[in-house]
């Protein structure tokens, strides 16, 4: 089982559209390194929906379905809702974590698409 963490600005598609809308295709991503985490994925990854902007906070789950690598510049990645996290985790939060402290979601701030340790996804979900 792999894990990630996806970025967004609540603006252009917050957790509540994601609710709304129940599936969607992940896309907009133009990074290199996050483009390279999509190609990793495969069917059943688990991720964190996480609120950039004013917001900076980790709101919920959801799972991807299918990766389609036919586009040659960015996947084509399906991802389905999951659960409203219990404890939202906030930038602050999660900077003061250990767990945190060589992740790229720290290091590379403006990475959009973050693999994630078991332990990363479980602490986010305690």
């Amino acid at each position: 089982m792999s894990f990630y963490l996806f970025k967004t600005e609540p603006e252009a598609y917050s957790f509540d559209d994601f609710l709304r809308d129940k599936e969607t295709v992940w896309d907009g991503v133009t990074n290199p390194a996050a483009v390279k985490n999509l190609r990793e994925m495969k069917p059943g990854a688990k991720w964190i929906f996480y609120h950039t902007g004013d917001e900076r906070t980790a709101v919920g789950t959801g799972t991807v379905l299918s990766v389609d690598p036919s586009d040659p510049k960015v996947p084509i990645v399906k991802v389905k809702v999951g659960k409203r996290l219990i404890n939202p985790k906030p930038l602050a939060q999660i900077k003061a974590e250990e767990l945190f402290r060589d992740s790229p979601l720290l290091k590379i701030g403006r990475l959009s698409v973050v693999p994630l340790t078991e332990d990363q996804w479980n602490w986010f979900l305690s």
